[in-house]
């Protein structure tokens, strides 16, 4: 015990030294080097100058300055968030747990077995009271046609965008390129078809509509509207839509595993607006590394649309779902510790590697402190066992993911828009500072977990957003899960 307390003080000064080794080395050579100087004296410096040969002088001159040259040329534009925007949902589209369960017992096709169940699933899913669900899920039944589906879409994709131009101040003719993604309805004409139609976008903008792709296809539509931005011109503005129409999707049978999706997702929505130009931007994206685990059967169906015995088309969760996210989150890691670990951290995670190579494989791996990495966190509200699973893994406090518990209270799974909101809670509390870096991950069907790095340029001058109206009723206590 006295050598561990021991070993968490040294490890302060350890980064210190570590983290700013190059600092260490650099200040002796260069006080070396101003001191040799000083011996020699100017007469002799010039003397020497003067006899190297030209062609000496002008290559440690020239290739300097071309090696710069080009490295400027070649290395990828630097992409900005200008600012998001999250669909605010409507009071009278809220679904207490009381009303969702009244409905389910009235609904014919659920029998009182599957009730209960879903009634034990909402007790511990760490949902609040205050979670939406379309108009048409309000109906009994609930209304599933393509037209209620539709409108849903329209309300919650073009609430945003609104939201997001009023903030900006953008001009629809300004966007340049348009991504959006919705998994499971993807109507014809597509989503991006319909914003055009609505705003009246030029008619060269580069549109792309994400379907099929999971909870973690905005960071997926980020990635792509970030390589679109490359070839654009420069300055250009790529509109980014991420959502989920639950209108089409509610699972209207029996099966268990089938059930689940019932009682976690809600309507929600987001708009981003992404430029190469850091005017008035707030955020700049530094990393995306997506993890794809699609090539084993067990990972490709552990989130799988299929329909039941009797024809119901819903969502199946495998059983195997936590430990196949465990495994893609640790994949994920594996990539982004690299490119946002200090080196104190990646030496200590290269000699555990190495220790449990050659010495023994029982010794446990070192678990990297990304908490030296970011200062704020947005993990995807799946679901309680999502959130409790990554705070484990990752070390992380009560507070590093106190957005993502209170996003899911609030807001339920909004699927990939729910990063929008965990970034939102954050600035609605004030938290976010100028230089602060923040990591979003996102789970989604293939089975994928990808995630992104972001800096803050400008935090938030106001708190107006979706907690505009009740951020101060946060963070509230969220009862353990009852054992049974």
């Amino acid at each position: 015990m006295g050598s561990s307390a021991q070993l968490k003080r040294l490890k302060p000064l350890y980064q210190l030294v570590v983290n700013n080794i190059l600092a260490i080395v650099a200040v002796p050579l260069a006080a070396a080097v101003v001191l040799k100087a000083a011996e020699l004296g100017p007469a002799e410096i010039l003397a020497r100058l003067r006899a190297l040969r030209p062609a000496h002088m002008f290559l440690a001159a020239f290739l300097p300055a071309a090696v710069a040259v080009l490295y400027l040329w070649l290395r990828p534009r630097a992409v900005y968030l200008v600012d998001y925007a999250c669909f605010r949902t409507n009071p009278n589209c809220r679904v207490p747990f009381a009303t969702f369960l009244e409905h389910s017992r009235v609904w014919p096709g659920f029998d009182e077995r599957s009730v209960r169940f879903m009634t034990r699933l909402l007790e511990r899913s760490g949902l609040g009271e205050e979670t939406c669900l379309p108009y048409a899920q309000h109906y009994i039944p609930p209304s599933r046609d393509l037209e209620s589906s539709r409108a849903e879409a329209e309300l919650v994709i073009f609430s945003a965008i609104d939201d997001l131009l009023a903030k900006t101040g953008m001009s629809p003719q300004d966007i340049d390129i348009l991504v959006v993604n919705c998994s499971l309805f993807a109507p014809t004409p597509s989503f991006t078809d319909m914003i055009m139609r609505r705003y009246k976008l030029r008619e060269d903008v580069r549109n792309v509509h994400l379907a099929g792709m999971g909870c973690s296809a905005g960071l997926i539509s980020v990635e792509l509207a970030r390589n679109l931005l490359q070839v654009a011109p420069r300055g250009a503005h790529a509109l980014v839509v991420s959502t989920e129409t639950i209108t089409p999707n509610y699972y209207m049978g029996q099966e268990r595993a089938m059930l689940l999706p019932n009682c976690l997702f809600r309507m929600g929505g987001a708009a981003a607006l992404l430029s190469t130009s850091g005017a008035n931007a707030r955020f700049r994206l530094a990393r995306v590394v997506r993890t794809l685990r699609g090539a084993a059967d067990s990972a490709y169906r552990c989130v799988y649309q299929e329909e039941d015995e009797r024809g119901n088309v819903g969502i199946n969760l495998s059983k195997d779902l936590m430990n196949i996210a465990g495994d893609a989150l640790r994949a994920n890691i594996t990539a982004m510790g690299p490119l946002v670990l200090p080196a104190s951290e990646q030496l200590l995670f290269a000699l555990s590697f190495m220790a449990r190579k050659v010495l023994n494989k029982r010794i446990r791996p070192y678990i990297p402190d990304f908490r030296t990495a970011f200062e704020h966190f947005c993990i995807h509200a799946g679901g309680r066992a999502v959130i409790d699973e990554l705070q484990r893994s990752l070390t992380l406090s009560d507070e590093q993911v106190e957005a993502s518990r209170m996003t899911l209270h609030r807001f339920g799974n909004t699927s990939s828009s729910s990063l929008w909101y965990e970034l939102a809670y954050i600035e609605a509390k004030g938290r976010m500072r100028r230089g602060d870096r923040v990591w979003m991950i996102g789970f989604g069907s293939g089975f994928k977990c990808n995630s992104a790095a972001w800096e803050c340029i400008r935090p938030a001058s106001n708190a107006d957003g979706p907690w505009a109206n009740c951020i101060h009723r946060y963070p509230v206590h969220i009862p353990d899960v009852l054992k049974h």
